[in-house]
């Protein structure tokens, strides 16, 4: 009999979609999205600038927007995805399981409520963990409420090891626990970027202002821009050429350019760029850098590698753990500690560009969207079972 499985998030988010079409071969999928976002609403939740993701993220399952009904919506506020309708739509769907990735939104817990009623087990995907900065009254406060909030799944998706410990720190058994990693679209990637790459008659190492450093987010204070730039400084102190580059918007536009100048070092700002432009931006470094101080996982690596850049990560970056193989795809260093950061880079550009490639390459076999995808039904399947036992 052909799994049938309910999967609700926010919005159409382009991370998703290819998890949703490989899972669309393996069962009977239904995605349920609990708001329309609008070009204002990504600027809003911190992009910096009104936008269309330019890359088709509908096509290849079958999906339904639900009916917001929360007066301020928003996929940033608890209660600004509210869509009750759910409940009649798992009362009816016949689902086997039904998945929700968190729950901070008003949406995913009245999709929990609805699968209690209708005896749908419910899994958890989300990327939470331990290593940001909380204060003591936080750490007692979780202690003493996560593990019954935890308890109202039936299973969890992990998508790395620190999530991992997380759900296991909070008394998740691990027979409850199915490993979905985090990914994006490999193949998209490494197919733009090799053309890039042939577009562009090879390697770049070529370029007047040095070999490329590249960060790509946000550009605010929390994911620390600018110890790229410093460490840029500190390299080109040493002699080597390397120049920094930078895709995204944000407050710190303005004084990233301001501190490269100051500090001599070759500076692009790409500015926001859209999802499928991104793979020639990544064909055009070296390495991708991320020096966040929270992080929950970190996307853009799987990008940047799929596109067979190797990364360099602080050690509060959440894919740190499962992308980063010293010596092979990258570094990690002390967060905030721009002469390690500066050491790490110097070390991953002396990797041999070929045998990276393929460590990077070998990684993605296991970060990908099938091997998500078949977590997924892992997870399904065995809820499955034990409820058809008990």
């Amino acid at each position: 009999m052909t799994l049938r499985i309910g999967f609700l998030v926010s919005h159409p988010i382009q991370y998703y979609t290819p998890i949703f079409r490989e899972l669309a071969k393996r069962c009977d999928l239904t995605v349920y999205f609990a708001h329309r976002q609008t070009a204002e609403g990504q600027a809003a939740a911190g992009f910096g600038t009104a936008f269309e993701w330019d890359i088709d993220l509908l096509s290849g399952y079958r999906s339904q927007f639900l009916t917001n009904v929360a007066r301020r919506k928003s996929t940033d506020t608890f209660r600004g995805c509210d869509t009750p309708e759910i409940a009649d739509e798992i009362a009816t769907g016949g689902f086997d399981a039904f998945v929700v990735p968190g729950w901070a939104l008003l949406s995913y817990w009245q999709a929990v409520w609805a699968c209690r009623r209708a005896g749908v087990p419910v899994l958890c995907r989300g990327d939470s963990h331990l290593k940001g900065r909380r204060s003591a009254l936080l750490r007692f406060a979780k202690a003493a409420i996560f593990p019954s909030l935890l308890r109202r799944f039936d299973g969890f998706l992990y998508v790395g090891q620190w999530n991992r410990e997380y759900l296991r720190h909070y008394g998740v058994p691990a027979n409850r626990l199915f490993f979905s990693p985090h990914c994006v679209d490999n193949d998209a990637f490494r197919a733009g970027s090799e053309a890039e790459r042939e577009r562009a008659g090879g390697e770049e190492a070529g370029r007047p202002g040095g070999r490329r450093l590249l960060f790509v987010g946000k550009l605010m204070e929390i994911k620390h821009p600018l110890d790229l730039v410093h460490a840029a400084a500190n390299l080109r102190g040493k002699g080597m050429s390397v120049e920094a580059a930078f895709a995204g918007s944000g407050s710190l536009a303005e004084p990233l350019e301001h501190a490269a100048r100051a500090a001599g070092v070759p500076a692009h700002f790409h500015g926001f760029v859209n999802q499928s432009k991104m793979p020639a931006v990544y064909a055009s470094a070296e390495v991708v850098v991320l020096p966040s101080q929270a992080e929950s996982w970190g996307l853009t690596v799987n990008e940047a590698m799929a596109c067979g850049v190797p990364a360099i990560v602080s050690d509060r970056v959440g894919c740190g753990p499962d992308l980063i193989v010293p010596g092979a795809t990258g570094a990690t260093f002390p967060c905030g500690d721009v002469p390690a950061l500066a050491s790490a880079i110097e070390a991953v550009l002396g990797f041999e560009v070929q045998a990276c490639r393929q460590s990077l390459a070998d990684r993605m076999e296991v970060y990908s969207p099938a091997r998500s995808a078949e977590g997924i039904i892992q997870g399904a399947n065995s809820l499955r079972g034990r409820l058809l036992v008990e």
